[in-house]
C-alpha cells in the first residue's frame, strides 16, 4: 500500500508540537534534531501515514519503535515482517507498507544541473535527460527509481549510481512512477504489484 499526503502545511505549528509531545520517544528524538519547521513536519506527517496504515492493514495499534540495518533501513521491533519505507520533499510525504521488501522515494521537481545529472546517470540516460522536452521531470522520474531500488535494497545513496538501473539488479523488482504537478514519486517492490487503498489524505496506486 502506498500513502502519500501532499499537504504538509494543513496543520498549524501548534498542533505539529502537540504531535512531537506525542510521538514515542524515539522517533521525537528524531523529530526535534530538525532544526526547521518543514523537517519536524515531514518527520511527523511521514511517521502518521505509517500509523495509520498500520491500523489500516494490520491492526495495529500500538505506535512502531524502529530498529535498524546496517545501512540505515528501519524495521518494525516486534513485526519484522511488515516491510515499509518513508520518504519526503518540500511538497509531499509518503510511506510505502508491504509484507515483501519495499522502497519508495518522492521528489520536488526542480531544475538540475548538467554536472549532476552526469554524475547520477549513465550515458544513456543523461542523453534521454538532455534530450527530453522537460529534462528536470526526466531527471526527478529517474531519480526517484534508482533511489527507491536502493532503498527496497537497503543499500541508500552511493557512489555507483549511475549502475543502479542495471538489468542484473532490478530482477524480480517491479517499479512504478507517478507524476504529479510539483512531485514524482516511484516506488521499488519485490515480487509483484501494488494494491490501492482508500486510506490517505491523497492516495495514488
Amino acid at each position: 500500500m502506498i500513502y502519500i499526503n501532499d499537504d504538509i502545511y494543513g496543520f498549524s505549528a501548534e498542533k505539529i508540537a502537540e504531535c512531537i509531545e506525542n510521538l514515542p520517544s524515539q522517533r521525537r528524538e528524531v523529530a526535534l534534531r530538525f532544526k526547521h519547521d518543514l523537517g519536524r513536519r515531514q518527520c511527523v506527517l511521514a511517521y502518521q501515514l505509517l500509523c495509520d496504515g498500520l491500523e489500516h492493514e494490520y491492526g495495529i495499534m500500538d505506535k512502531p519503535v524502529f530498529s535498524y540495518g546496517e545501512h540505515g533501513k528501519p524495521s518494525i521491533i516486534g513485526h519484522e515482517d511488515i516491510h515499509f519505507n518513508l520518504s519526503h520533499c518540500k511538497t509531499a510525504v509518503a510511506c510505502a507498507i508491504s509484507d515483501k521488501p519495499i522502497g519508495i522515494d518522492v521528489e520536488s521537481i526542480r531544475p538540475v544541473k548538467e554536472a549532476v545529472i552526469r554524475y547520477a546517470m549513465n550515458d544513456d540516460e543523461a542523453q534521454q535527460i538532455l534530450t527530453s522536452s522537460n529534462p528536470d521531470l526526466e531527471f526527478t522520474r529517474l531519480w526517484t527509481i534508482k533511489e527507491s531500488v536502493l532503498k527496497l535494497t537497503g543499500e541508500g545513496i552511493n557512489d555507483d549510481m549511475k549502475n543502479v538501473l542495471a538489468s542484473d539488479n532490478l530482477r524480480d523488482i517491479s517499479i512504478k512512477t507517478t507524476v504529479c504537478d510539483e512531485y514524482v514519486w516511484s516506488v521499488a517492490k519485490a515480487d509483484g504489484p501494488l494494491p490501492t487503498s482508500p486510506l490517505g489524505r491523497r492516495l495514488m496506486q
